[in-house]
């Protein structure tokens, strides 16, 4: 049975709080097969045994210490082209509540969240399509909160309690991040969604001047020039070549 005591306070969405799962996506996921379950639903667990990252990466968590969890949305009204935009959504969302903590957040191409040169969240969006639309999304989310040691082979994870120094309400955070998520996935119901393309550029991580990054060819320096609305990132080289990536066939060097 769900414990909902830490999260006591949020009042205007569903919570399922669980002290351990085998992962937040699977659950909801499965909860969502089963019966109709309201939009922004979220499904959240102290410790998670098996989550899932970004390229199959494991998350890190200490028990009980940070935020993991998922939220569902029914985004029917987006097509499978302009999926991305949930992504975005969901990165600013939580980029804007970060930095009412402190400076030098970013999104990390695609929806890593970063303050300066470190992770402190990420983001695994899992979407079901129906004919040329988008059924259902299910957004998992690993945020490291007041975790103040990490001991795995991740290279380069940073929580909020190391940034600010002090250990923050999880129950508040959480509860700021989904008023953010929900302002902005009914933002992009009744607007255009070019002012969420204009929000992302302006926090993306590296967003200016030259960087090192790898493709299959090896290392080469780039700047981003565009983010397409598939999610597609443009890079121009510094021989002022333009070269067009989607997720996993490029990365950064950090």
């Amino acid at each position: 049975m769900p414990n909902t005591m830490p999260f006591h306070n949020i009042k205007s969405f569903p919570i399922l709080h669980f002290e351990e799962l085998h992962s937040t996506n699977s659950y909801l996921s499965d909860l969502c097969n089963e019966k109709t379950i309201d939009e922004m639903t979220t499904v959240i667990t102290d410790f998670q045994t098996a989550g899932r990252g970004q390229r199959g990466n494991s998350w890190e968590s200490e028990a009980g210490c940070n935020l993991l969890y998922s939220v569902v949305l029914y985004p029917c009204f987006l097509t499978a082209r302009h999926q991305f935009v949930v992504s975005q959504i969901v990165a600013i969302a939580i980029q804007e509540v970060l930095s009412q903590y402190a400076d030098g957040f970013s999104i990390k191409w695609p929806n890593d969240i970063y303050w300066r040169e470190k992770k402190i969240a990420g983001i695994l969006i899992e979407n079901d399509l129906c004919g040329t639309h988008i059924e259902r999304s299910i957004i998992g989310i690993g945020l490291n909160v007041n975790q103040s040691l990490f001991v795995s082979s991740a290279p380069n994870p940073i929580s909020l309690f190391q940034i600010i120094g002090s250990q923050v309400d999880r129950g508040q955070l959480l509860d700021e991040v989904l008023k953010k998520i929900s302002h902005y996935y009914n933002d992009i119901q009744t607007n255009s969604t070019y002012d969420i393309k204009q929000k992302y550029m302006n926090v993306l991580f590296r967003k200016e001047g030259l960087h090192p990054y790898r493709d299959s060819q090896g290392v080469f320096n780039a700047q981003i020039a565009d983010i397409e609305e598939s999610g597609r990132i443009i890079l121009k080289d510094d021989k002022n070549q333009a070269r067009a990536y989607y997720f996993k066939e490029v990365e950064y060097i950090l």
